[in-house]
């Protein structure tokens, strides 16, 4: 169940997904008038449970439309509009302190600002040897891919126990009824296809072992 529907939420992550594409054309203005309509948080429990503690998404304006999707895959959803990599990692600092990491927990993020090879490493860090760290290759505006795409890869190849690549650009190459005309945000044909690719992780959630079968700590 969607959180703080006040309104009908899925007509509420529509409008904000609206806003989102609307400042698409507004990168002159002012950086705290941008900011002001990015939105909050938006955030969805789980509907199924899959692991003992929930893996948890994370993600910006591309994963607003996708949340009663991957809610529905078993996550516990967490997007806000112009977000960046340092504040998922502040996220994942804060549920860390509160003792509610889980064992998955995968990054969807990179479309409004780059991504370095450090601050994958400080989320390998802040992951601690037994979990898992999903990573989304993301997209541009325009459907294209940066250097941000050629980080997350990389940090797959280099360590691909620790992290796993979802690659989105390939995932979704050549289907343009998946995404708005600004080639990056969602249709809903593209958020239920988002959310099957990211459920790929799901067997991770609970270390990768079945129910019934081995301890779970």
């Amino acid at each position: 169940m969607l959180d703080n529907a006040g309104m009908d939420g899925t007509g509420r992550l529509l409008a904000a997904v609206l806003c989102c594409l609307a400042l698409g054309g507004t990168a002159l203005l002012a950086v705290p008038t941008a900011e002001a309509q990015c939105g909050g948080v938006e955030k969805a429990r789980p509907a199924k449970k899959v692991a003992p503690r929930p893996p948890l998404a994370i993600g910006d304006s591309v994963m607003l439309l996708a949340l009663p999707n991957l809610a529905r895959k078993g996550f516990n959803v967490d997007a806000r509009g112009c977000r960046q990599f340092e504040e998922g990692l502040k996220l994942m600092i804060r549920k860390k302190r509160e003792k509610r990491l889980p064992r998955l927990v995968v990054m969807a993020l990179g479309a409004d600002a780059g991504i370095s090879g450090k601050q994958v490493n400080r989320a390998k860090k802040i992951m601690g040897p037994k979990r898992k760290l999903g990573l989304v290759v993301p997209l541009e505006t325009g459907g294209g891919e940066s250097n941000d795409a050629r980080v997350v890869r990389q940090a797959g190849r280099r360590d691909p126990r620790r992290v796993k690549v979802l690659d989105w650009p390939r995932y979704s190459r050549g289907h343009r009824n998946w995404f708005q005309p600004d080639h990056l945000h969602l249709t809903f044909e593209g958020a239920a296809a988002y959310a099957r690719l990211m459920a790929k992780l799901i067997p991770l959630a609970d270390g990768g072992k079945k129910k019934g079968k081995g301890k779970r700590r």
